[in-house]
């Protein structure tokens, strides 16, 4: 699965005007399940997620994470994240999961975070979504599991 993640201070999205889901401050996390991807990425996404060291502690530093700070998490799908650019001018998105695929990891990827006791709010899986934030910092961090099995 991949994931880019965005420190906000707030964040919303909309579908035809109205608002479906917002947050204060936490995390903005764009979600794509990936052709062959399952349960267990989304699961180990959603635990790096939370666990993600990204928030500033007393002194400044960035050591506190989503969980730390009481934060939420705005869990938004976003297909596009699976573009491949690497021919012509128009991306391909071959290697995102099918819709049914997709929206079945995705959901597991926000139940999974709210386990870990982080409050949700959901985009709309399939919408065309209208994403508002305020990058805190800015920070912005892209995940993709496939990094992790390189490395296992």
């Amino acid at each position: 699965m991949r994931a880019l993640i965005q420190r906000v201070s707030e964040a919303s999205v909309s579908v035809d005007g109205e608002t479906v889901g917002e947050i204060g401050p936490g995390l903005l996390v764009l979600v794509c399940a990936m052709r062959d991807d399952t349960q267990q990425e989304a699961e180990q996404l959603a635990a790096k997620v939370g666990k993600l060291r990204i928030f500033a502690d007393k002194a400044g530093k960035m050591n506190r994470s989503l969980v730390d700070i009481g934060g939420s998490a705005l869990v938004v799908s976003q297909f596009t994240l699976a573009a491949d650019t690497s021919r012509g001018n128009r991306p391909g998105f071959s290697e995102a999961a099918a819709p049914e695929t997709g929206r079945a990891l995705y959901e597991h990827f926000g139940h999974c975070l709210s386990q870990n006791g982080i409050p949700i709010a959901w985009g709309r899986f399939g919408a065309n979504m209208n994403v508002a934030l305020v990058n805190s910092g800015p920070i912005t961090i892209w995940m993709d599991s496939d990094d992790w099995k390189k490395k296992a």
